[in-house]
């Protein structure tokens, strides 16, 4: 009888409750508010934060939309893997070599279904892996404790971001053009871009050395400074060995550290250079990294080398790393325990050799660049694309190339290029902090097959042409 009496009272309880909320909710016939009551509530776009107006977070919704409105065009836009090397057999098989290497490491059925289906460690439950991956196939020598595993790439950037920039007065450089994924993150966070502006034979330490010293002249405060050494994205190009070096040393020097992004090393032909962490003595480089490329995207799961010692207040000592697993626990909590063992599983059949698991993959990509800078040669030879001003780089891998153009390569001329003559491509302007990039189109390779290159460079020289004319 109490059982029921309790239950009864909460029952009557619950139903006083509402009665109360719907007086509360529910207006008057006759009061102002009944006019109002059902209308929904509008927001300014004034009242948001001003990232949301920004044009760089509009860049990726806008080739969508562009793509979907003319499906019949022939896209050098997207960024993403040959859909050629998926099967869908792949998956199954990198979880449960996943799973073999669990139970080889002693863990009980328990611990394996815990470790699948609950919430996992923030800093990621395949650390280990990763780094003796990392020490197979780029020789970087870093302890597990230093590596966060991540939600793609494009986490790893905002926690570094985050925990770096401290102040108004703190300054992040970038290599521009640049990847709309770190000002994308610099913007959202409020955070100061400092543009160093690339050359067309490359990035120069001499240009970086100089807006560093600009920076402190006027009381600000480099704090890190983000490329992409290794067939950069959006342009393409490659840092030179020495200019590693001496990138490096400049860092030291003035105690600015360097964002290593570098996704494409493992989908390019041939040897690479070593990596910029790879090289570094001095801890002044944070590696961020991917697997979006070199094993699936869909996985979205990527990781920072965050090595650097920090010391509190009291002396006590952290990994830099550490730092970002806080900021981490409050932005995805952690990764996906599926996607790090389809990852993990994959790492682990190759030997953690990511280059052998990409040796199609990279010859594949070598092939596409080029055949499209052969047949753009083709179609626009060399005295021909003389007398209209037209110019491109050439790769040796990577996804992406550059074509310079003495017309405004814009959204308008995108729009053009995608109507009248079926072929879409990426205005380089979005990937110019400063502004820059207005007479050149990104191309991109690695989503096409050499049937729509062929067919998508010839489209695109067409257009090429006839907008010359015009210019």
């Amino acid at each position: 009888m109490a059982e029921r009496g309790v239950h009864e009272y909460t029952h009557h309880a619950d139903e006083g409750l509402v009665s109360m909320l719907s007086g509360f909710l529910t207006p008057q016939a006759n009061s102002p508010a009944a006019l109002t009551a059902t209308e929904p509530v509008t927001l300014r776009k004034t009242d948001l934060h001003g990232s949301v107006s920004d044009p760089v977070l509009d860049t990726m919704n806008f080739l969508n939309e562009v793509t979907l409105r003319y499906p019949d065009a022939i896209s050098f836009a997207p960024g993403r893997p040959y859909d050629g090397f998926f099967d869908n057999e792949q998956i199954f098989s990198h979880i449960r070599r996943y799973l073999e290497h669990l139970q080889e490491q002693g863990s009980s059925p328990q611990q394996i279904r815990t470790a699948m289906y609950q919430y996992g460690p923030t800093a990621g439950q395949i650390r280990e892996i990763i780094a003796d991956s990392l020490r197979a196939d780029e020789d970087i020598d870093a302890p597990a404790e230093s590596v966060v595993v991540t939600v793609g790439a494009q986490e790893a950037m905002l926690l570094v971001l985050r925990a770096l920039i401290s102040g108004p007065d703190d300054v992040l450089l970038v290599s521009s053009p640049c990847y709309v994924g770190i000002t994308g993150a610099a913007r959202l966070l409020d955070i100061a871009l400092t543009p160093v502006v690339e050359r067309e034979d490359g990035f120069s330490c001499a240009d970086l050395e100089a807006a560093i010293q600009h920076e402190k002249a006027r009381g600000r405060r480099p704090r890190a400074f983000y490329l992409v050494p290794d067939h950069a994205n959006p342009s393409g190009n490659t840092l030179g060995l020495r200019a590693r070096a001496e990138l490096l040393e400049l860092a030291a020097r003035h105690g600015i550290l360097i964002l290593e992004d570098s996704p494409y090393r493992m989908v390019s032909p041939g040897r690479p250079l070593p990596t910029l962490k790879s090289l570094d003595r001095a801890r002044t480089v944070v590696h961020l990294g991917s697997y979006s490329k070199t094993i699936f995207p869909g996985a979205r799961v990527g990781f920072v080398v965050a090595d650097q010692v920090v010391v509190d207040q009291d002396g006590r000592s952290s990994l830099l790393a550490d730092e970002l697993v806080k900021i981490k626990s409050m932005v995805t909590v952690n990764t996906s325990s599926l996607s790090q063992a389809a990852v993990a599983g994959a790492l682990l059949a190759a030997q953690g050799r990511v280059s052998e698991l990409n040796a199609r993959a990279g010859a594949y990509y070598g092939d596409a660049m080029q055949c499209t800078l052969r047949h753009l040669d083709a179609r626009l030879p060399a005295d021909r694309r003389a007398s209209l001003g037209v110019r491109w780089n050439e790769p040796t891998g990577g996804f992406f190339l550059t074509v310079q153009v003495p017309f405004r390569a814009d959204e308008a001329a995108l729009t053009r290029s995608a109507q009248d003559f079926g072929v879409i491509w990426t205005p380089m302007e979005h990937f110019h902090p400063e502004k820059g990039g207005h007479h050149a189109m990104r191309l991109s390779i690695s989503y096409l097959t050499p049937t729509e290159i062929d067919e998508g460079t010839a489209r695109l020289a067409r257009f090429i042409e006839a907008e010359s004319a015009k210019a």
